[in-house]
């Protein structure tokens, strides 16, 4: 059969459209399914982590892990599981890490200190030049008895015979009675050293209201909740 110019140009448009026609196209690749599972794997080694901190206690480890798992797997079952307990781990999280910081904060010592055993407790006010921070100091001395004293640096404090300074232990105000050692040192002791460590070991945040040679009157600021008061022992429990 013969076919005319029209007829040949008719038939190739043809081919060409049954060529691009889907039926000709290559099969998708359909990636997706594939991935689930290890969605689910990652998803599931995320939720049993974070069981085995919470059974662990382990609260800064666990709080961490819930928010990933309700962040990356919204509405999945194990959101809603980790979303029953986290808002508690998160909390406790928070307060094991706001009481290490605070521990941090304190030095305890033990030492000979003019032929004596000494032990002594000691944190820094909270000011934020190295320079004008004033050192808070417990301490037991087997010659000198308990002191608790605040130790600055340059001239050191104000204060004639007996002098009461204003005191904040977290929101309950106090006066300190207080007085400068004859020895001349840039320090200034509080009397009642018994009931001040009472009160502090308490306490929270300390602030104490002091005069200062040379200086403006100002509020010093301590971190005092880490404080531990097994690390300050009498002398006597110290074993030898």
């Amino acid at each position: 059969m013969s076919l005319t110019p029209r007829s040949l140009v008719l038939f190739v448009g043809t081919l060409v459209l049954a060529a691009c026609s889907p039926s000709s196209a290559p099969p998708q690749q359909h990636n997706a399914p594939a991935a689930a599972p290890v969605v689910d794997a990652a998803q599931t080694k995320a939720l049993t982590m974070y069981r085995q901190m919470l059974d662990a206690q382990q609260w800064e480890l666990a709080a961490p892990i819930g928010k990933e798992i309700v962040e990356k797997y919204p509405g999945s079952a194990a959101a809603t599981e980790v979303q029953k307990s986290l808002a508690d781990a998160s909390a406790k999280a928070d307060a094991a890490s706001s009481k290490r910081r605070l521990t941090a904060l304190w030095i305890y010592q033990a030492s000979k200190e003019s032929g004596a055993d000494q032990v002594t407790a000691s944190i820094y006010s909270s000011d934020r030049n190295a320079n004008d921070r004033v050192r808070l100091i417990l301490r037991r001395h087997a010659k000198w008895g308990q002191s608790a004293y605040l130790f600055g640096s340059g001239k050191g404090f104000v204060c004639k015979g007996v002098c009461a300074l204003e005191a904040m232990f977290d929101d309950t105000p106090a006066k300190l009675a207080a007085f400068l050692p004859d020895t001349g040192e840039p320090a200034i002791f509080i009397k009642d050293d018994k009931a001040f460590i009472a009160k502090l070991a308490a306490a929270q945040k300390l602030t104490i209201k002091v005069s200062e040679k040379g200086k403006d009157p100002r509020t010093l600021t301590f971190e005092v909740g880490g404080y531990d008061g097994d690390k300050f022992p009498s002398l006597a429990s110290i074993k030898k």
